[in-house]
């Protein structure tokens, strides 16, 4: 995958010499009783292969094996150095076309892959191993996305039979833009009412957030903090009862701060 906020692809785009598959990473975080764990090692063309239904990154890889997604992860964490190896099995319920245009010019535009999926994990390294519910998207765009927002909030909501999905952007020009879908497990897609926004507290790093929802929530686990980004566990009431939701938050104006840029390399080393 591109690495979209690689500082050592901001860097070469601004001399004129960003080409997207010399800076490529598979990141990896890990939660639980046994700590976090995190790598996302940038790598360079010459440690890229990409195949029809196979993309490598150095050690690491991802493939489609009988409509199963297999990511083979092989990586050191950061900043303390540990091994990661494993394999992570998701197997979609079906795949979903929609497609979303995130901005009015069609710039960027957000795919929901897989929103409804089974997933195995199997690792060597930390040891553990467990099944449950996964979820596969994807994003792309033909400029930056600093260029183009500002900020942006998402969440996902694990349904009993799908995902519910709320986006909420604003742009550089100060507009905001927001929609929520219902995806079902056969992929089908229904669009509902935005909900009204509720703010949250502010992390570590001072980062503003808020969440679309209809009723309160009650916010589990804060997995990362940093100064223009944060992931966030919550558990959500909804019209099936309680459900667990993730929840981003990110900031492309602190993003886009040469002292963020500067700390960016400590979360994520390169190797060319």
């Amino acid at each position: 995958m591109g690495s979209v906020f690689s500082p050592y692809y901001a860097r070469a785009r601004r001399k004129g010499a960003g080409e997207p598959e010399n800076f490529c990473a598979l990141n990896v975080a890990l939660y639980g009783d046994g700590g976090h764990r995190w790598s996302m090692t940038e790598r360079g063309k010459r440690w890229i292969t990409r195949e029809p239904t196979r993309f490598t990154i150095g050690p690491s890889s991802m493939r489609w094996e009988d409509g199963t997604l297999v990511i083979d992860v092989d990586e050191v964490t950061v900043p303390i150095p540990s091994r990661l190896r494993g394999q992570v099995r998701l197997t979609p319920s079906a795949i979903c076309a929609h497609e979303v245009r995130l901005d009015a010019e069609g710039l960027h535009v957000w795919r929901p892959v897989a929103p409804f999926s089974r997933i195995d994990v199997d690792f060597e390294k930390p040891g553990l191993r467990w099944s449950g519910i996964g979820y596969h998207d994807s994003n792309w765009g033909a400029v930056p996305l600093e260029d183009s927002f500002e900020s942006w909030v998402w969440s996902r909501a694990a349904m009993k039979d799908g995902a519910a999905i709320v986006y909420d952007t604003v742009l550089r020009d100060g507009s905001n833009s927001a929609f929520a879908l219902h995806i079902g497990a056969e992929g089908n897609v229904r669009e509902m009412p935005v909900p009204p926004r509720r703010d949250m507290t502010t992390t570590f790093w001072r980062m503003a957030r808020h969440m679309r929802a209809e009723r309160p929530f009650e916010t589990v686990s804060l997995f990362e903090d940093s100064p223009f980004y944060s992931r966030t566990l919550l558990k959500v009431e909804t019209e099936e009862g309680s459900a667990d939701a993730f929840h981003e938050s990110l900031s492309l104006k602190r993003f886009r701060n040469p002292v963020v840029q500067m700390m960016l390399p400590f979360r994520m080393p390169r190797r060319g």
